[in-house]
Order: structure tokens, then sequence, then C-alpha cells
């Protein structure tokens, strides 16, 4: 804070939010040139023998105030990010991250002006829409037994619901390189991510060496929306449940998300029965 001013010093001008920015990817790239932990570089185009979950989500929203333009460009920066990261092994130890598999986004490597979040505001930003990516795959991390290490969230109230609420369809904030996405393996076997998108698509695919022998859903309770100060809010708790494959018994029940999320869609979108004055 800054004279009292109940802002950090990079709200106040875009020179001091690209400093920030700047010492925020120098501290971390000191903080991995010290780091003990193995990062994971092996890719194989072969897919690993099971599959443990499979997830897909929408490449190009379309909707009231949503800008097809930088859908489009979403689309084609997922493409690329998505080719650097497909048939990427994950060995036992080794960890995972976003940006040291996908490196930096620029627009010499073809990456556009898609939508990203900078201080709650919805602006554009060369290679935005990666989150999209990211959340793809941390779905398909929570449905296994992997140990995310690094998660950071944004809203996941960008866009109104189309059909059945799917929790943590939204969420993960990537930036780079400071703000990553990272899972450690901390199994006994390889395990891979497999990407790959159609015209309107992003699918993926994570696999292992061998079965599990667990397996993993997300449930939701008390979804709803609240104003607060002229603002509107999705609230809920997205749990995580631990379930033997073979008796079919729920072994744990473990808080992953206490959402508080800003609503950054049109407020006239969100359903009168889910709004709570």
């Amino acid at each position: 804070m800054l004279f009292g001013m109940k802002k950090n010093f990079s709200d106040i001008n875009p020179f001091f939010w690209t400093i920030s920015t700047y010492k925020g990817i120098l501290i971390r790239n000191i903080s991995d040139f010290f780091s003990k932990e193995k990062f994971a570089r092996t890719k194989q185009k072969k897919k690993l023998e099971n599959l443990v979950y499979t997830h897909s989500s929408t490449l190009i929203k379309k909707g009231k105030g949503i800008d097809i333009r930088t859908q489009k460009n979403k689309a084609v920066n997922i493409k690329i990010a998505s080719s650097h990261i497909n048939g990427i092994i994950i060995q036992p130890g080794e960890v995972f991250s976003f940006w040291k598999t996908v490196g930096a986004v620029n627009k010499r490597k073809g990456y556009k002006e898609g939508r990203v979040i900078k201080q709650n505001k919805l602006v554009t930003g060369t290679g935005g829409g990666l989150c999209n990516l990211a959340n793809t795959i941390n779905y398909m991390i929570l449905h296994s037994p992997l140990q995310i290490v690094e998660f950071h969230k944004h809203s996941d109230a960008l866009a109104s619901d189309i059909g059945h609420r799917v929790p943590m369809a939204n969420g993960t904030s990537v930036s780079y390189n400071y703000i990553d996405y990272r899972f450690k393996n901390n199994t006994d076997y390889d395990v891979q991510i497999i990407l790959w998108c159609d015209d309107e698509k992003l699918y993926g695919e994570l696999r292992s060496e061998k079965e599990f022998p667990y397996r993993y859903e997300l449930m939701e309770e008390g979804h709803h929306f609240e104003r607060k100060e002229g603002q509107y809010y999705r609230v809920s708790k997205i749990y995580k449940n631990t379930i033997e494959k073979e008796t079919g018994k729920r072994l744990n029940k473990e808080l992953i998300w206490d959402n508080h999320s800003l609503v950054m869609f049109d407020y006239n979108l969100i359903p009168k029965d889910e709004l709570k004055e």
C-alpha cells in the first residue's frame, strides 16, 4: 500500500505494472535455478496404456458481450501452446511446469491478442486465453492422485453457464512465468498429458503406465450468486472425492475451493433463481 491508498504499487500506473511483472519473472528464474526439483522435459508420441481421465472444453465461446475476434485468437494461442505440451511424460518424482513446457509467448511464435484478466478487468494481451488450457490440465489432474504444487485462481465466472454447471470449468490463472501451474508425480508410474484441438474444442487426456486403484470426482455445494457493494459474485464450496474403484466406497472428501468469484459477464444473464440478495 502507498500513502494509505487501497491499491498495490503495480495498480497505480501501467509502468509500475510492467516493472512488477519483470520482477516476478526474475524472482521465478532465480528460484528455479536453485531449486532441487526435477522438471519434466521428456516427450513421446506413443500414448501410455492407461487412460486416467479425459476432458474437453469449448475453444470459441459465443454469446452476448463476447468478442468473437479474441475468441478465435484464443483458439490459435491454445493450439500453439498445446503442441508444446502434447505427449510430455512426467516420471515419478518429476514436476510438470506449464511455463517451462510452453515457454515464453510472443508474436514471433505466432501468438495473437486474446482475452486476459488484468487487475480484475478483462483486457487483451498477446497469448490471451492460455488460462483455458491450464484449466483443462488442472481439471484432469484433480481427477487423479497427482499432487498440485502450484495453483493460482482467477474468477470462474467469466461467462454464464451454458447447460449443466461444471465446477472448476474455469478459474486457473497463468501468466509468464511467475504465475505458473505445477503438479508433481507422487506415484510410482509415469504419467502423460495428451492434448489436441479441432475447430471448436480442446481435448485432453491424462494417461499412466498402469491403472490407479482410486477414481476421483468433483462436487459442488451451496452454489448461488450474491450481490455486494454493487457487484455480483459466484459463491460455492467445491470438494474432491476419493473413491475406491473396487468397492465404490468414498474414502475422502476434501474441500479444494471455497469459491467467491467476481462475476465478469452480463449481470442480466445471472439466473434469478440462483441469486441470493
